[in-house]
């Protein structure tokens, strides 16, 4: 069982880029507006834009499904009761804020940290809703319910070059909204009879979750210095805080980054130089745009 959750963590994470890349070419062209005599023939129902996102996202059901069940049994476990895990799949919509907050209670962790570590991972939803928020209609209510079906995958599903398809996103995020609701019910429904989820290897789910998460991330030396230093951080204290503290206190990892050089790409260095005084031919330096044409001697 452990097994199958690490495949079913690495294929979740796998799928959503290359299910973005398998986009038609109307649909990835789709924000560039088409000559008025074109838009007729061009243009898209919105049932089967909508049906686009639930057809792309499709594949990613069964996963979407076995991680929310695996949820409500380990909320169970946990000592969340079944009522308040079904509402807050229904209200957080977020697995990896989720799975944090029933590690951090399942160790016995304060509820003040598990609710530190869950903002933390949804930190990232900040960027990710300012980059789509030209999509949403409406006044502020409408605008809240449509922002709550913005995932990681449906936001990489319906973004088309920096510009994001509504109907994709909203599409894909309903059936993934429905999915994850269905598979937490099932959870709780099953935890009821199960004496210890580790038989099942279910206590796996959450570190599968994010080895899968951060896998794909390790592509630079900062980045793996940035993770070992934050594994390191939290085996130190372990054994020494309260559980919820060590996973709150290795974010403090993310700052080797601002240890980083900054590199200046080589456009902007030769505009930077173009800028510059320059030596003449007698050593005085002068501006580029003060230089004129030589006359021709005559």
């Amino acid at each position: 069982m452990r097994a199958v959750f690490l495949h079913t963590a690495r294929s979740l994470l796998a799928s959503v880029p290359e299910s973005a890349l398998r986009t038609s070419p109307a649909a990835s062209e789709a924000h560039t507006p088409p000559p008025a005599d074109e838009r007729s023939a061009t243009s898209r129902t919105p049932a089967s834009s909508y049906r686009a996102g639930v057809r792309a996202v499709l594949p990613l059901i069964p996963a979407v499904v076995a991680f929310g069940a695996s949820f409500g049994v380990l909320a169970q476990a946990a000592g969340i009761g079944g009522v308040a895990s079904l509402v807050m799949s229904a209200t957080t919509f977020a697995g990896s804020a989720q799975f944090a907050v029933v590690s951090v209670l399942g160790a016995g962790g304060t509820t003040a940290a598990a609710i530190v570590a869950a903002v933390l991972l949804n930190a990232r939803y900040g960027p990710m809703g300012l980059a789509a928020a030209d999509v949403f209609k409406g006044g502020p209510l409408r605008r809240l319910l449509e922002a709550q079906l913005l995932v990681d995958e449906s936001w990489a599903l319906s973004n088309r070059d920096g510009r994001f398809d509504r109907r994709v996103m909203l599409g894909a995020g309903a059936f993934l909204y429905v999915g994850w609701n269905a598979g937490t019910a099932i959870g709780v429904a099953a935890g009821d009879s199960l004496a210890d989820p580790a038989t099942l290897g279910l206590d796996a789910a959450f570190p599968a979750l994010f080895l899968a998460l951060l896998a794909p991330l390790l592509r630079s030396r900062t980045s793996v210095a940035a993770a070992f230093l934050g594994a390191a951080i939290a085996l130190a204290l372990t054994p020494i805080t309260p559980a919820g503290v060590p996973v709150i206190a290795a974010t403090a990892a993310c700052l080797v980054g601002l240890t980083r050089p900054r590199s200046v790409p080589a456009g902007a260095q030769a505009g930077a130089d173009a800028g510059r005084p320059q030596p003449d031919a007698a050593g005085r330096r002068t501006h580029p745009r003060d230089a004129r044409p030589q006359e021709a001697s005559t």
